[in-house]
């Protein structure tokens, strides 16, 4: 297997006054086409920030990262934001639904910023809210579903795109106990059908999911199956 996400020794600080805070350390990590993974790690871990540079959302302060043969550095933000749109589908713990439009408007969302025509882009947005089960609430706002099925439409929104990567980030933590198996469920069928999964999560039973587990803790990474305590 090749691999699409390439990071090598990739750090990352910011500033407070004078002061540097260092939030990742010489992190390095493959992630191969098809794999599962979960990043794990608690609160204040750097987590957040590593899953930001994997998805394009902010730039290492140093290191090397190759994201589906592009190099990340030699970007600007135009074509970050098309890397983003192409490679990458998001799936969020608080779903960021846009409350005034219905679930296919949602789902259409990163396909207006492809400039697809938009009886192409309703055609597509219809058949992910299918393919995640959702075909009977395509026209429901965000209020008018439970928070699985608004998850679900995040997954949808995530999908659209064909994407190389589905990146979630804490998908099940505004979830009940028995909605977040399903969803967790519903990846694993993804990732059979080759689908590559990254989840970031501070829950040790949603990361016992993925076929690898990364650790994070105070910016470093060690690979494993549970969390070190600090």
């Amino acid at each position: 297997m090749s691999g699409i996400v390439n990071m090598k020794n990739i750090c990352k600080s910011y500033y407070l006054g004078d002061e540097e805070v260092k939030v990742l350390k010489n992190v390095n990590l493959t992630v191969n086409k098809g794999e599962f993974i979960s990043i794990l790690g608690p609160s204040g871990s750097g987590k957040t920030t590593l899953m930001n540079i994997i998805g394009c959302l902010d730039i290492p302060t140093s290191g090397d990262y190759i994201l589906c043969g592009n190099d990340i550095s030699e970007l600007n933000e135009l074509e970050l934001a098309r890397i983003r749109n192409k490679e990458i589908g998001f799936v969020f713990q608080s779903f960021f639904l846009l409350p005034r439009l219905t679930a296919v408007q949602n789902v259409e969302l990163p396909l207006v910023y492809s400039n697809i025509p938009q009886k192409e882009r309703r055609k597509k947005a219809k058949e992910m809210l299918f393919r995640v089960g959702l075909s009977d609430k395509i026209n429901n706002l965000p209020n008018q579903l439970s928070g699985g099925q608004q998850q679900r439409v995040a997954i949808a929104r995530a999908l659209v795109t064909e994407p190389s990567i589905i990146l979630a980030d804490e998908p099940t933590g505004a979830l009940d106990q028995k909605t977040g198996a399903g969803i967790i469920e519903y990846f694993e069928k993804l990732n059979e059908e080759g689908k590559t999964i990254i989840i970031i999560t501070h829950d040790i039973n949603v990361a016992g999911h993925a076929h690898r587990t990364v650790n994070i803790l105070d910016g470093k990474l060690t690979e494993g199956t549970g969390l070190n305590d600090p």
